[in-house]
């Protein structure tokens, strides 16, 4: 498996191991195993790459486990060979997230001891007619008071009190969440974690410094922020790079059919993500070594040339460079 060693950085203990803390950047990629690595994956994981090496920092790797109805069978295999064959190293062991599922149940009773998360028998058949906003159903705090159901997810109560904060990319964000998503699930009805309750404390436990994802995710932030406010955590600096879009405007993803990358020759796709991520390449970089590439993609790393822009379309979905793709076994 390609990783560095962290060697005699100042460390930690954490559900990790030992990690690099103090005033060190880390930042991290993390897939869900749904199946193999796209194009606009890449483009992530190329971002957040190459913000955490230009900052001489750490890149983490986690793999977010922790909905196996959602996932594929070999698909954390694919990922992590396509991660090696494109060139990135990250830093200490693949993180796996399902192995800090003690972590989330400490933060999860936390909330739910000091009042400020309840219990919730909600099914989406009595939010059916509820009102909707840019975050989906905005729950009307119907089991505030509390509920009688057997079966329950488990929500965080919010206020409206605006949560902001200022994107590296995007500016200024604000949302109200009480009146623009009500009290959301932090643990769902079949027992499984929320993503939004898991990712915050496997942030805090791998200590990040910076989220470098797609803008897709960007409206989960405020809540995120939320709940590290709630349970002391310190709220990292945010990044949000546009997606890759078919070129309908859709976005590329595995539900609208985006094929994986392919796992031999990898320079020219290399090649076509910092086009992506704007960051204007030589013409002939594509013939250099996958070693190469990534020195010449680290030297010249500009975050900014990104600013403002939500989606780009994706040329090489024209081109004939993604036919040869891994499929899942």
């Amino acid at each position: 498996m390609r990783h560095r060693n962290v060697g005699n950085s100042p460390s930690a203990n954490s559900a990790i191991g030992t990690i690099a803390t103090g005033n060190r950047y880390i930042g991290r990629f993390a897939p869900s195993p749904t199946g193999p690595l796209h194009f606009g994956s890449l483009v992530a994981a190329v971002a957040s790459y190459l913000q955490a090496r230009a900052h001489s920092g750490l890149w983490l790797l986690r793999i977010e486990d922790i909905d196996p109805p959602r996932e594929q069978p070999g698909a954390t295999k694919l990922i992590l060979d396509a991660l090696e064959t494109y060139g990135f190293e990250w830093d200490g062991e693949v993180i796996y997230q399902s192995k800090t599922a003690a972590a989330h149940d400490a933060a999860l009773q936390s909330l739910l001891e000091r009042g400020l998360a309840y219990p919730c028998g909600c099914s989406r058949r009595d939010l059916a007619d509820v009102a909707r906003g840019p975050l989906g159903t905005i729950y009307p705090g119907t089991c505030r008071d509390g509920c009688s159901s057997k079966e329950t997810a488990i929500r965080i109560r919010t206020n409206d009190e605006p949560i902001s904060f200022v994107d590296a990319l995007q500016g200024n964000q604000t949302q109200r969440l009480e009146s623009e998503s009500g009290d959301f699930i932090i643990r769902r009805r079949d027992g499984l974690v929320a993503y939004q309750l898991a990712v915050v404390v496997d942030d805090e436990l791998e200590g990040v410094t910076e989220i470098v994802r797609g803008i897709d995710i960007m409206e989960s932030t405020q809540r995120q922020i939320w709940l590290q406010q709630l349970l002391g955590y310190s709220s990292p600096k945010y990044a949000h790079v546009p997606v890759i879009t078919h070129p309908n405007g859709d976005k590329l993803s595995k539900l609208t059919g985006a094929p994986g990358i392919p796992q031999e020759n990898p320079q020219p796709i290399l090649v076509e993500a910092l086009i992506a991520l704007r960051q204007d390449p030589p013409a002939d970089l594509d013939a250099s070594s996958v070693y190469d590439i990534w020195q010449w993609a680290i030297t010249n790393w500009k975050l900014e040339t990104l600013r403002g822009l939500t989606a780009v379309k994706s040329a090489i979905l024209h081109a004939n460079i993604l036919t040869d793709t891994p499929k899942m076994p």
